[in-house]
């Protein structure tokens, strides 16, 4: 049996199985807000179907997800600036995706190829179980644009995943450290991790580090998500933002300010 989307495949098996396929791959399946409406609508009729035991996420195409359709949320205009409530109710909707799927009660597969970035790796990280194809590629792309890294339940998941020193310096590493090098090659590998941070916006940095530290000790997954959201929400009004996204779509390196 298969559900009609626009921008999704959902396909049911007989033995309770669901695969839900994200189907923009000419975006690498890029968040709009119609995939973000019907991953919704999609998460609400799981919720009391008792015939739908698993569920695989995927994505069609070359990717994953390649997280917010920037593109289509500014309109082609990086200038375009919603009100402050409005960027708040669509910070939260975006974020209630993960908090469905941590509430509903079918285990959720991710199958990752190619790139899981941004809202992508918040979706990856959100499933109960992540499975990397050799081509995976995941990172909190939030930060690449002037905003936190710490979005859609990132930094509740990450650091209970992976660690707190880890997913502060490198999502990918599993270990107590980052990085091994030989001796002589400290400072160069420290260098190299220094300028990767330093291409972010300040902002974003800043943000970063405070939600990870307050997200150790946050109770649930709704107070951390409460804790991205305003911060994100207040990156989002700066001039470093407007700049990171402009730069994404020119495809140049951002001029950060720190303003």
């Amino acid at each position: 049996m298969s559900e009609i989307y626009q921008t999704l495949i959902v396909t049911r098996e007989p033995d309770g199985l669901v695969l839900c396929t994200l189907n923009r791959p000419e975006r690498l399946n890029a968040m709009s807000p119609e995939l973000v409406d019907e991953l919704h609508l999609f998460l609400d009729r799981l919720h009391d179907d008792t015939s739908a035991r698993v569920v695989l996420l995927r994505g069609a195409g070359r990717g994953f997800c390649a997280g917010l359709d920037l593109q289509v949320q500014s309109g082609g205009s990086s200038t375009l600036r919603p009100s402050i409530s409005a960027s708040l109710r669509g910070q939260h909707k975006i974020a209630e995706l993960v908090i469905k799927m941590r509430r509903l009660p079918q285990p959720f597969i991710a199958l990752v190829h190619g790139a899981a970035a941004g809202g992508g790796f918040a979706l990856a990280l959100a499933s109960d179980i992540r499975i990397a194809g050799e081509s995976a590629r995941m990172n909190a792309a939030f930060i690449r644009i002037g905003l936190g890294a710490c979005d859609i339940g990132s930094s509740y998941f990450l650091p209970r995943l992976v660690g707190a020193s880890v997913a502060a310096a490198r999502a990918l590493a599993t270990g107590l450290v980052s990085r091994v090098v030989p001796d002589a090659e400290l400072e160069k590998a420290g260098r190299e991790m220094a300028a990767a941070i330093l291409r972010n916006s300040p902002v974003g940095v800043r943000l970063t580090k405070d939600c990870l530290n307050w997200s150790l000790d946050a109770p649930t997954l709704e107070a951390a998500i409460a804790m991205e959201d305003r911060n994100q929400i207040l990156a989002s009004q700066s001039g470093d933002f407007r700049e990171g996204v402009r730069a994404f779509l020119e495809k140049r390196p951002p001029r950060y300010t720190g303003d």
